[in-house]
């Protein structure tokens, strides 16, 4: 089943095509046309710079608050926080690696494509999760696989 990807060539940061500001992909497009592509580098641009600056906020925070806690409790509360916000901007750097990855498909011109079968992944998964690199049925299978290997 091969499909034919569309190869942008385009250089990091480029426009792959000029939308309007309320635009979303329509399934009445081309899969994965100029503009589809503009859309979701956008998207993904924009999810990336949210999370570095949440990682730069987090930053300045735990810089600012260095002093220690004179009660055990408040300083138990205060490194529970610590813990649970650097836990979280690990998964996120984890995830700015998914976005990185993302982006670099769509410069490569395999992005939307699923890894497994190569169909098309579909717009509304697409809008869902932007990173997804499988379709839904792909998906669905590797989950299954996880669970009765897991059990």
């Amino acid at each position: 089943m091969a499909t034919v990807k569309q190869h942008t060539g385009n250089e990091e940061g480029a426009a792959l095509a000029t939308l309007p500001p309320d635009y979303h992909p329509s399934p009445k497009e081309d899969y994965m046309c100029p503009k589809h592509l503009e859309y979701f580098r956008l998207k993904l641009e924009d999810w990336k710079a949210e999370l570095l600056h949440e990682s730069i906020e987090t930053i300045h925070h735990m810089q600012e608050e260095t002093h220690n806690e004179p009660d055990l409790a408040d300083r138990a509360t205060t490194e529970t926080d610590r813990a649970f916000e650097l836990r979280t901007r690990d998964r996120e750097r984890k995830l700015i690696n998914k976005i990185n990855d993302a982006l670099m498909r769509i410069r490569d011109g395999s992005y939307g494509y699923c890894e497994d079968t190569d169909e098309p992944i579909g717009l509304a998964r697409l809008e869902a999760r932007p990173i997804a690199t499988l379709c839904l049925e792909a998906q669905e299978r590797h989950e299954r696989n996880e669970k009765v290997h897991s059990d």
